[in-house]
């Protein structure tokens, strides 16, 4: 890619957003930033305790990833964010319209599997099923591709990068 993507890595939780963003950020040599840390406080609070998050609740936390990204716009970047529904995608690309989706997609099963070894993150697998339940996977008139998370996460982000590579350039 001869200009740099601005690339959020999506998906439900435990697909390795986290692991595969950095990854994928030093491949392409940008920045990546978590989209946990743009959440408040509130946020995460409801999610330890076991609560999905509103749509409203969500609003102020896209909003500053949106910012974050349009920042990066024509420089490239990575931010991993769940994004699963079409609204919340088309959020991040009202406030960044060259974004570009990394769908890290898994079967059920290895993605609980991933959680339940998961240590120190505050999303319980409880909540994997609501998920699942919310997510809407990428439509063909978004620029984005779907990655699947069987793997390494050497191999993973070597998939994305591959499927990447053939999108085409970023508008500005």
């Amino acid at each position: 890619m001869n200009t740099p993507h601005v690339v959020v890595v999506m998906g439900v939780a435990g697909t390795g957003k986290t692991t595969i963003g950095p990854l994928l950020a030093a491949r392409l040599g940008v920045p990546c930033a978590e989209a946990d840390d743009f959440h408040p406080p509130a946020n995460i609070a409801k999610m330890s305790a076991g609560t999905p998050l509103t749509d409203e609740d969500r609003w102020p936390w896209l909003d500053a990833i949106g910012d974050w990204a349009h920042g990066r716009a024509g420089l490239g970047g990575v931010v991993s964010c769940s994004a699963l529904k079409r609204s919340y995608r088309d959020r991040l690309r009202s406030a960044a319209p060259g974004v570009v989706f990394v769908h890290l997609t898994g079967d059920r099963a290895l993605i609980e599997d991933r959680m339940s070894h998961r240590q120190g993150h505050f999303m319980p697998t409880a909540l994997l099923d609501s998920q699942f339940a919310t997510l809407q996977p990428l439509q063909a008139d978004e620029a984005g591709v779907a990655v699947d998370v069987s793997g390494s996460p050497e191999e993973i982000t070597e998939r994305a990068l591959h499927a990447l590579s053939s999108l085409p350039e970023p508008i500005l």
